[in-house]
């Protein structure tokens, strides 16, 4: 099943995307489970994350958002896990 991982940064919190952002990606590669991801934009800066994982339950992708290191950063504002169907693309 899929799972649209939704978050927003905190404002201001640029920089600890940035310093964070390795970390992030060698999760995302690491864990195996993102299909598509990419940051949310406003003025051309990172302010947001859209990332679509494949895991069995909605508490498994929870899991999985819980443990991305930018949450683990305090970077977020708001991050929501919601199912998610594909149908163009």
């Amino acid at each position: 099943m899929l799972y649209a991982v939704i978050c927003r940064d905190k404002p201001g919190a640029l920089q600890i995307r940035l310093d964070t952002r390795a970390a992030h990606l060698a999760y995302i590669e690491e864990t195996g489970i993102v299909r598509m991801a990419g940051p949310f934009l406003e003025d051309g800066q990172m302010c947001g994350s859209l990332v679509i994982v494949e895991a069995d339950t909605l508490e498994a992708a929870q899991a999985w958002a819980a443990g991305d290191p930018y949450a683990a950063a305090g970077l977020f504002e708001s991050a929501t896990v919601t199912e998610w169907k594909k149908v163009i693309g």
